[in-house]
């Protein structure tokens, strides 16, 4: 090989290493290129992305309080919320189940009182020697009560000058429960005269329910009545209620 044509060789070869050169700077271009659209592509999946996030952010509160186990339907809070509306609902029926709750007694002031009177009343309005008259105790308030044992009844003439407390049976008694208009009775054994003299003309009856210290006053219907008020079984005495 001459020395021209070395030398145009070693010239060709300069210039395929050049134009090698020169084609790996355009692909490096090319590719500083399209990762620059790349990078243009990315913001605006990041506006995308910053989209959603805005989205969730504006429903943030109902987004987390979906996904947060104590605030959602059926979660751990709801099931404490229910167990504490159940515990306070148990906690409210013994007051709200206030009909549970023991009766009281009947007051004189939740009672009407008055002697059983008509066809089938005793004593007759002529009657006379030992009967029976009915008092007749109705609960007139809104509210029930219990009643039992025996009242106290007094005796009184017309000017107060006279008062027969009544002595009481040795009958048994119990107690009876009454509803608002309810009504229950106890007798009075009566000793009747018409006799001129040895007798009590009552001209009222001071009926006080058990264990109450305020009493009912009626006027006396019947007759007089044998005085026996000093005696130790005298025949006019009281019953228990019911």
């Amino acid at each position: 090989m001459s020395s021209s044509t070395a030398v145009r060789t070693a010239r060709r070869r300069t210039l395929r290493i050049a134009a090698a050169a020169l084609t790996a700077a355009a692909g490096l271009t090319l590719t500083a290129c399209s990762g620059s659209d790349a990078t243009g592509t990315k913001p605006a999946a990041h506006a995308d992305t910053g989209k959603v996030v805005e989205s969730g952010g504006a429903g943030s509160s109902a987004g987390t309080q979906g996904s947060d186990p104590q605030a959602g339907p059926g979660s751990k809070a709801d099931a404490k919320a229910d167990a504490a509306g159940k515990q306070s609902g148990g906690a409210q029926a013994p007051a709200g189940g206030k009909a549970g709750a023991s009766v009281e007694r009947c007051h004189t002031s939740g009672l009407k009182a008055s002697f059983a009177m008509g066809d089938d009343a005793t004593p007759a309005p002529d009657a006379g020697g030992s009967t029976t008259t009915s008092v007749v105790l109705t609960n007139k308030g809104s509210r029930t009560c219990k009643i039992g044992g025996f009242p106290g009844v007094d005796l009184k003439t017309e000017n107060g000058g006279g008062v027969w407390s009544l002595q009481r049976s040795s009958a048994k008694h119990g107690s009876i429960t009454l509803n608002p208009g309810d009504s229950t009775d106890f007798t009075i054994n009566l000793a009747l005269t018409k006799e001129e003299s040895g007798f009590w003309q009552p001209a009222f009856a001071v009926v006080t329910p058990p264990n109450e210290t305020t009493g009912l006053t009626l006027d006396w219907p019947w007759d007089a009545l044998v005085d026996q008020r000093g005696a130790t079984h005298p025949a006019t005495f009281v019953n228990p209620i019911g």
